[in-house]
């Protein structure tokens, strides 16, 4: 059995065949067009899904999940990432469900990406076995999902644990949401970036100015660069001291390309934390990095397709409850 994933968000677009293990069999990726047209994005999905049908496991294909940055709506099958403007209200699962090459009888099930790194961390990851986890992406965007008495919690549309569009300052900076001082503004790749130039720090010549290349000249010392990755540890801090106090988690679980940075991030993170989670049931909350890396969006979204597809798999019975089974 091979399960299908699809896996969008503002930097990247990536496919995949996934067996009954969790383990990749096939993988496939371009970059996102984030600024381009709605036509442009979905030609780069449909470019995705011809390379992973040329696989020959794509013959065994029994489902086909897809993980997109939020919000979405699971129930309308429609999408409206923050940071791909062209998407607004976008039927991406009939789209998907379009392609000449997807086998009949397969609807693809829609999840926001960090809900499908929720399922992945819990099925196979980091959070495996953990009753109450938040896991996060820091990554172009901010976004999370919970696991909540031992299964996925979604929400009604799709888009629980948000915790990037949670408000940690009230006067903050205005977010593409419309709302203020979300902790995306503060913690995402992009901002931790914007931040780090506004303080006056300068990449290399003829290197991007991104937020890897800000973690390298934090760890290099750069006291800028690590005022910026010191800024998104303090709101990432506030957003999960904030969770913790509402539903009382067990761990965090933190991946996304920001995550990469390890300790340039984690370090001010877990410092600011001990700040802000004082209550005794807050208090020493453990937050490590992702056990499946940047695959765990796709990981999970074959994971909540295939609960939806068979219930059976789902352990609780509810579609997308649970990651499958072996």
């Amino acid at each position: 059995m091979v399960y299908g994933a699809l896996d969008i968000g503002g930097t990247k677009i990536a496919g995949a065949l996934i067996d009954g293990e969790g383990r990749l069999v096939a993988r496939s990726q371009r970059a996102t067009p984030a600024h381009g047209s709605a036509p442009e994005l979905m030609a780069e999905v449909s470019a995705v899904m011809e390379e992973l049908s040329a696989h020959p496991e794509w013959a065994a294909l029994s489902c086909l999940g897809i993980g997109s940055a939020g919000p979405v709506d699971t129930v309308a099958g429609t999408v409206s990432p923050v940071n791909i403007p062209a998407w607004r209200s976008f039927p991406l699962v009939d789209r998907v469900r379009e392609h000449p090459r997807l086998p009949s009888g397969i609807r693809p099930v829609l999840v926001g990406d960090a809900v499908a790194m929720a399922a992945a961390e819990h099925w196979t990851g980091a959070a495996r076995g953990v009753g109450n986890a938040l896991c996060m992406v820091v990554s172009t965007g901010v976004g999370g999902g919970l696991i909540l008495n031992g299964a996925l919690h979604a929400g009604r549309s799709g888009n629980a644990g948000h915790i990037g569009h949670i408000t940690v300052e009230q006067d903050g900076p205005l977010c593409p949401c419309g709302a203020r001082g979300c902790v995306e503004r503060f913690a995402s790749g992009t901002a931790i970036a914007a931040h780090a130039l506004e303080a006056g720090w300068t990449p290399p010549p003829g290197v991007a100015p991104t937020a890897a290349e800000v973690a390298n000249a934090a760890r290099a010392g750069d006291p800028r660069a690590r005022a910026a990755f010191d800024r998104a540890g303090r709101a990432l801090a506030a957003g999960i001291a904030a969770t913790t106090a509402l539903v009382e988690l067990e761990l965090v679980v933190v991946g996304g390309g920001v995550a990469q940075s390890g300790e340039t991030l984690f370090g001010p993170l877990r410092r600011h934390l001990a700040d802000y989670a004082v209550l005794d049931f807050t208090r020493d909350v453990p937050v490590v990095p992702a056990g499946l890396a940047l695959d765990a969006g796709l990981i999970g979204a074959a994971a909540v397709a295939a609960a939806s597809a068979d219930p059976s798999r789902a352990g609780a019975g509810a579609a997308g409850s649970r990651a499958p089974r072996p």
